[in-house]
């Protein structure tokens, strides 16, 4: 969280990407840390996804990125 905030001062547009699993936990350190970033959150879990997987899981989010980077 601490990157896209630095990210997002240096005047880049930046949301952070994480499984839905974390949200709760996302919202926790964003209340705690002051910080109102981006978020998309994809399904859980992420980590054992082949490479089409991951394309395709992040076909699924794309415009929904675009949308929140604006």
């Amino acid at each position: 969280m601490h990157d896209i905030d630095d990210i997002e001062r240096r005047g880049i547009p930046a949301v952070m990407i994480a499984s839905t699993p974390f949200e709760d936990a996302a919202q926790k350190q964003a209340d705690a840390l002051g910080l109102d970033i981006a978020r998309v959150f994809v399904s859980h879990p992420v980590q054992d996804r082949t490479d089409d997987e991951m394309h395709e899981m992040a076909d699924l989010v794309f415009l929904s990125l675009i949308h929140i980077s604006e």
